[in-house]
């Protein structure tokens, strides 16, 4: 995937063919770097499950082969000068795009074994093990957002029309877009909450990360409670934030032209992290409780909550 990053990144600058209103080498290049994130945050998960590794094995190659093929085509599509995705106007074109549904359905059923085993295995530090948990979870729904664009839009039949499906809601696919992303600004766009969703996979673990080394410097960070209280706090919220832009996206609206009722929404949420990580930081932690010689319980206080 790394190479064809790199391929791609070259075919945008010296092929200025344009396929369904973008350069046509933007596709490969942003599935090709969303794939190496995706498959090396699987493959770093697996290197930590205590038991299931040779199921793990299997279940990330399978994630691999499935990429593979999909890039294959996407690629093979490209130097063809046609749209890989929804593609219905030979009977080739429909096989490859037919083939490419199996490897999505593989490549998730792959990653949902990985998220199964990180469910039920036992790693030490909680935080990290539920930053793993929700992100995966979080990546199986932003995936499953893909099987929605291969619903008929609007003015499309299956069996008649040369494109069956659709990134955008409400407007043609091709419209105008926002820079880099592609995603549009007429109307709503399906890739936002896919891409939102899929990142999760990095995004928690990099959390635990980050407050990981915060807590040399914050005493309340230090305490593995309080940051798997905000990792929980942060799943939450990240959840909330996917749901909304599958919500917005769904009404046929823009990410950048929101309504009321979508602000008020986006507000609750931010409300909810602000108070949710208030509480988490100030929010008591039971002290450890030990027993003593006599076989009594005895509660190690710590100085900064003892009376």
């Amino acid at each position: 995937m790394v190479v064809t990053a790199v391929a791609s990144a070259v075919g945008l600058v010296v092929d200025d063919r344009v396929l369904v209103g973008a350069p046509i080498w933007s596709k490969p290049f942003k599935f090709a770097v969303s794939f190496v994130a995706y498959c090396l945050s699987l493959a770093w998960m697996l290197s930590l499950l205590p038991r299931g590794r040779r199921v793990g094995w299997w279940a990330g190659t399978v994630v691999a082969l499935a990429s593979l093929v999909e890039m294959l085509i996407i690629v093979g599509q490209v130097l063809r000068g046609k749209r890989s995705h929804f593609n219905h106007a030979t009977p080739f074109d429909e096989a490859l795009f037919n083939a490419m549904a199996v490897t999505v359905v593989f490549l998730w059923l792959g990653t949902l074994a990985v998220a199964v085993l990180l469910l039920r295995a036992r790693i030490a530090d909680r935080a990290s093990a539920w930053a793993m948990r929700c992100g995966i979870v979080l990546a199986l729904a932003g995936a499953a957002v893909g099987f929605l664009m291969t619903r008929p839009a609007p003015g499309q039949r299956r069996g008649v029309s040369e494109v069956v499906g659709a990134h955008s809601v409400g407007v043609p696919d091709g419209g105008p877009a926002m820079p880099l992303t592609g995603w549009s600004t007429t109307g709503g766009d399906l890739r936002i909450a896919h891409f939102v969703g899929m990142h999760a996979l990095q995004l928690l673990p990099l959390l635990v990360m980050v407050l990981a080394a915060l807590a040399p410097r914050f005493r309340r960070l230090a305490d593995e409670r309080v940051r798997l209280r905000l990792v929980l706090l942060a799943s939450g919220v990240y959840a909330a934030a996917f749901a909304l832009v599958l919500w917005q996206a769904l009404r046929g609206q823009p990410l950048i032209h929101p309504d009321g009722v979508t602000l008020a929404a986006a507000g609750v949420v931010l409300a909810a992290a602000a108070l949710g990580t208030y509480g988490s930081l100030r929010a008591p932690t039971p002290a450890p409780t030990r027993v003593t010689a006599t076989g009594a319980a005895a509660t190690d206080t710590p100085r900064e909550f003892a009376s």
